[in-house]
């Protein structure tokens, strides 16, 4: 199997446009809305919040994956969730969607939409309709319009977040784009955050919403920067079948080379979301192995990864290991705490500080210098089995009390 990393982003696959532009929905002088549009109809799946309270957007987009013959573009913004809106913010959606559904020449029935931002306003829909006019003038087959929808999607991210990447099924070369933002309220249990996959790929709905809620298991939901579960958690994959290889069906070696391609790209930009958390300055990573169960091991890497305490710990590169041991402890998966081993490991640096029970007797300065890298990366052994898992997250700073104590103004 090889997967090739390209230049460029969801506007990549063949037959896909995209643009961001400025509507001034919430943020002034910034590109706030974005479009992906697909020269021919796709297939979709996706996977969304379980969040109780869900955002209109999710709910619209449920119901279209569900039960909408095909979908063909994508209408986001930033700035407000059009969360907590009633039957109005519903109907916002539906307006959204008939406006680029006319100037498409789709049914508003084929236009999915997204929101994120603020929950409890509602959208400005004379910046929101206008602003939908722009995308469509706008839009295009190139890496910068991907790039461009990809930061006009931001809200506290620091950075935007795309991928492309080629396959190749059967002789011919397929194509994956991506684009994600999330930055806080991130502890997806999806299956405020958003992502988006295109592909040129012929495949099948059901093969495709197979791939996709498989892989988010593992993924997207074995990331956490603060633990709150976002009304607008969603994530999305279109098929437009231009690519033109034979259909990719379950049980092939091309139905296992297109779903390591989605794994990469989950993998990737979950891991992209988790070390750009609010106000975040290492990437931390939990790799559980040796665990009785692969529930147990996810159990355990989510737990440490959840951890405030760790989170701190790893900011202030105190060598706290008693946080973590507490963590496992109390996520519910059994194990013995006299019988098992943690490190800390970055870059090619990697430390024992606890084994059967008690201190390894590590070098404090030594385990400080390893904390104080971007990404570091906690293991546990377990000595119960052969299962094993990862989960991402980040140190928990004083900035992220900041940026989220006047998120609202």
């Amino acid at each position: 199997m090889s997967i090739n990393v390209i230049n460029g982003g969801i506007a990549s696959p063949i037959g896909f446009q995209a643009a961001g532009v400025e509507a001034a929905v919430k943020y002034q002088n910034r590109k706030d809305m974005a479009i992906i549009y697909s020269e021919q109809p796709c297939v979709a799946a996706g996977t969304f919040t379980s969040n109780v309270v869900k955002a209109a957007p999710v709910k619209w987009d449920m119901k279209l994956v569900e039960e909408s013959p095909f979908v063909q573009a994508v209408i986001v913004n930033t700035g407000i969730a059009n969360a907590g809106t009633g039957r109005e913010g519903m109907e916002f959606c539906e307006k959204t969607a008939e406006k680029a559904g006319e100037l498409l020449g789709i049914p508003k029935e084929a236009v999915l939409v997204g929101s994120t931002g603020v929950i409890g306003a509602q959208l400005p829909m004379d910046r929101i309709l206008a602003g939908v006019e722009k995308l469509v003038n706008a839009k295009e087959h190139s890496v910068s319009a991907g790039t461009d929808a990809s930061k006009a999607i931001m809200t506290t991210d620091t950075v935007n977040k795309e991928l492309a990447v080629t396959i190749d099924i059967a002789g011919v070369n397929v194509t994956l784009g991506a684009m994600s933002k999330g930055s806080g309220m991130i502890h997806p249990n999806m299956c405020t955050m958003l992502g988006y996959i295109t592909t040129d790929a012929v495949i099948s709905k059901e093969a495709l919403t197979a791939i996709l809620k498989e892989d988010v298991v593992d993924t997207y939901n074995m990331i956490s920067v603060d633990g709150d579960t976002s009304t607008n958690d969603t994530l999305l994959i279109m098929a437009n079948g231009m690519a033109g290889n034979p259909e990719i069906k379950p049980g092939t070696p091309e139905y296992e080379e297109f779903k390591a391609a989605v794994h990469f790209i989950n993998e990737t930009q979950a891991k992209r979301l988790a070390g750009d958390g609010e106000g975040a300055k290492a990437l931390v990573e939990c790799h559980v192995i040796n665990a009785a169960s692969k529930e147990d091991a996810r159990t355990l890497a989510k737990s440490v990864i959840c951890s405030s305490l760790t989170k701190a710990a790893v900011f202030g590169h105190d060598a706290n290991w008693g946080r973590i041991l507490c963590a496992l402890g109390y996520s519910g998966a059994k194990f013995d705490p006299e019988d098992m081993e943690l490190y800390y490991e970055a870059a090619d640096k990697k430390i024992l500080i606890y084994k059967n029970g008690m201190d390894a007797g590590y070098s404090e300065e030594e385990a400080a210098e390893i904390l104080s890298q971007p990404e570091v990366r906690i293991i546990a052994d377990m000595h119960m089995g052969d299962f094993e898992a990862t989960a991402w997250g980040c140190d928990l700073t004083y900035d992220y009390v900041k940026i989220n104590a006047d998120y609202r103004s």
